[in-house]
């Protein structure tokens, strides 16, 4: 019986992922999981940001907003019901950054947030703080909120610049996907202090005393590939008594939300579902993986996946209700836990 589910998850994908998932444990339509599971969420945080002197981490909010019903529902990130008072004062007075909009309801969470890291509280020790008011009040303990690291690490990306007298400059990945929508090619992605970084309280042990580890449709390098990059993360991965299995980003050649494409692109790896579950690689071959699944339009990639010695299937990928979410759920689980499994 599946117990404990850690999940290595970054925004807007791992949010709506996590929704079906859990919604999947309380109907009781996940094979082989309990009802009362409990779920461990280990979040990216090399998106974070420094803003107008607030500390800001957008995949944490995004997974807190998601779950606490709080989420605006058509942008998929900050609050609902949000006014912008804050950011047009700001503007009038020409503070920069212009394009990183706080609203005001948002605010609050990074004024509590940036108020306890000054006091000397650890990320993670904010992050449970805030998952009070967010996550306990409809899941209790069965859900856990984990910053991958409470080191301080970013991701930049060097983009091509005429003007600039090397021809590129570098600039936060907020800046990239926000101000410049990711509509120029990304050169280079820079992990400042990542390996440096030291695993968040729990990460470790959420990953080697898990019944099942689940990496969900996030970014596979801003995303998940950072997760994997904080040291040791990797290594548990590899030799954790869990299965490890994942569900592609990528549908039909491209990204479903986001910019995978553009950071796939970026490292040189080709922008297909088959290519990205073999990016991860196999568990038997060094690699994190022990299952992958691809939609149901990439059946002709599952033979490839599986010659890379990952257990892989075809399935319809598309998030589209809590329903369909926890039936990707329970094909990711049955995969790797089924009588078909390799």
């Amino acid at each position: 019986m599946i117990r404990d589910i850690t999940v290595l998850a970054g925004g807007t994908g791992g949010a709506r992922f996590l929704q079906g998932l859990l919604h999947g444990i309380s109907a009781g339509t996940l094979p082989g999981v309990a009802q009362d599971a409990v779920v461990t969420v280990v979040a990216n945080t090399a998106d974070d940001i420094w803003v107008h002197g607030l500390k800001v981490c957008p995949d944490l909010d995004t997974v807190m907003y998601t779950l606490g019903d709080g989420i605006d529902p058509v942008r998929r990130w900050g609050r609902r019901d949000e006014t912008w008072s804050v950011r047009t004062e700001l503007a009038e007075y020409g503070v920069e950054p212009t394009w990183f909009g706080l609203g005001d309801r948002d605010v609050a969470t990074h004024l509590v947030r940036t108020q306890m890291l000054e006091a000397g509280y650890p990320l993670s020790a904010v992050t449970t703080a805030l998952c009070r008011r967010w996550l306990e009040p409809t899941y209790g303990d069965r859900v856990r909120l984990l910053p991958m690291t409470d080191d301080r690490v970013e991701t930049h990306v060097a983009v091509t610049d005429e003007e600039s007298p090397s021809g590129r400059r570098v600039v936060h990945f907020q800046e990239y996907w926000v101000r410049l929508r990711a509509s120029v090619p990304a050169e280079t992605v820079v992990f400042v202090g990542l390996d440096q970084a030291t695993p968040g309280p729990g990460v470790l042990d959420a990953i080697t005393g898990a019944d099942l580890v689940l990496l969900p449709p996030s970014n596979p390098v801003v995303s998940v590939g950072t997760i994997l990059g904080v040291p040791d993360v990797r290594d548990v991965l590899r030799v954790t008594k869990a299965p490890v299995v994942g569900v592609s980003p990528i549908v039909g050649g491209s990204h479903v939300h986001g910019m995978a494409e553009q950071m796939l692109t970026s490292i040189g790896v080709e922008v297909g579902a088959a290519a990205v579950g073999l990016h991860y690689g196999a568990r038997s071959a060094g690699g994190v993986l022990d299952g992958w699944l691809v939609d149901e339009g990439d059946a002709d990639q599952v033979a490839r996946v599986r010659d890379g010695g990952i257990a892989c299937r075809a399935v319809p990928l598309m998030m589209t209700d809590h329903d369909a979410t926890a039936a990707m759920a329970a094909a990711a689980i049955e995969l790797v836990t089924g009588p078909a499994a390799v």
